[in-house]
């Protein structure tokens, strides 16, 4: 587990927004994502019957079409243990390898901290 307490204000703001996603919207997920600007996106998991993506991948297209060009970090708050292959892929996409990724639990405690890459 990583110390919630010492991350950077701006991870802890993401995070923050990701929990806020997931329990305003009552969906499995709650993501969000910091551009190059400073910018943030947040989501929650999109189930449609014709479409499906988690938190974090929503994130990343809202803020790809919002124009952003790179990502600095990523946080998902969910109660799955890891963060799965297609989420890594989005953020590194956009962010490119080393993007930082939060995996934090419901009460937004940070489990881990993985590279997008």
């Amino acid at each position: 587990m990583t110390d919630s307490s010492a991350l950077d204000p701006e991870d802890h703001k993401i995070i923050t927004l990701a929990r806020s996603a997931r329990a305003r919207n009552g969906v499995p997920e709650g993501a969000a994502v910091r551009d190059e600007n400073g910018r943030t996106y947040v989501a929650g998991t999109v189930a449609l019957d014709s479409l499906r993506l988690t938190a974090l991948q929503t994130a990343v297209a809202m803020a790809v079409a919002s124009g952003a060009k790179s990502l600095e970090a990523a946080a998902v708050v969910t109660t799955e243990e890891s963060v799965p292959a297609a989420d890594l892929a989005a953020v590194r996409d956009l962010g490119g390898p080393g993007t930082p990724v939060l995996l934090a639990g419901p009460d937004g405690t940070v489990r881990e901290t993985l590279a997008a890459g």
